[in-house]
């Protein structure tokens, strides 16, 4: 099959992996994988690997188990794990490879998955499936940084947004505070009278209101003429 994407393409190995030497626990998840029974399959391979932790085949063979499971995570550690071992036949390291970019595409590592599809193509330069979802995997990657690009821009016309929001509002608080800033500069600017000045201004009114009345004392003191007329 050559799509990736719902179905992502594994290269299981059959006849290599089902040497004589194998245990009858990694044969048997073997045929259980086959048979689409994968969580029966982790379990064969897992006694598998408790009789020789240093199996190749137990190892990715489990990876596979595990990413027809969608345990994705699990699955890649058990591909790092099967590398570890530093298989010499170059077939099992390209198909190692190929899974680990498998695992990591499903989990939208594109640029990881890359480097992995690559390592594969090293080693087996003429894999169309591996070529195949290298191509596919490069094009996801382009389309996710398209997309944080997009929304890199989309935060920064926010931000933007929002700064002028707040100009706007600093703005008008400035002013609706002019005025009262005026009045107040007004207020200040008006001269205060000292409570010296003050009593100075009483005490010549007070003065005044004395001269007035001690003037209306004396006319009334001359009394009113008469004008007396002769016949």
């Amino acid at each position: 099959m050559k799509k990736i994407g719902y179905i992502l393409i594994l290269c299981l190995i059959t006849n290599a992996l089902n040497a004589q030497k194998e245990s009858a626990d990694v044969n048997a998840g073997n045929k259980l994988y086959k048979s689409k029974k994968y969580t029966d399959a982790e379990i064969a391979y897992r006694k598998g690997l408790l009789k020789n932790q240093k199996s190749f085949e137990a190892n990715y063979n489990l990876g596979n188990a595990l990413f027809k499971q969608k345990k994705y995570p699990e699955a890649l550690e058990q591909y790092k794990n099967s590398l570890a071992l530093q298989p010499t036949d170059k077939d099992k390291i390209a198909a190692a490879f190929h899974n680990t970019g498998n695992a990591l595409f499903a989990d939208k590592k594109y640029d990881e998955s890359i480097k992995a599809y690559k390592m594969a193509l090293k080693n087996k330069p003429k894999d169309d499936e591996t070529r195949y979802n290298l191509a596919y995997a490069q094009a996801m990657l382009k389309k996710q940084q398209q997309e944080k690009n997009k929304d890199k821009k989309d935060q920064k016309k926010d931000q933007k947004k929002d700064d002028k929001q707040k100009q706007d509002q600093k703005q008008d608080q400035k002013q609706d505070q002019k005025p009262k800033d005026q009045q107040q500069k007004q207020q200040q600017q008006q001269p205060q009278m000292s409570k010296q000045n003050a009593q100075q201004i009483l005490d010549a009114l007070m003065q005044d209101e004395k001269n007035t009345q001690e003037k209306a004392k004396k006319q009334q003191a001359r009394g009113v003429k008469k004008a007396e007329k002769d016949w």
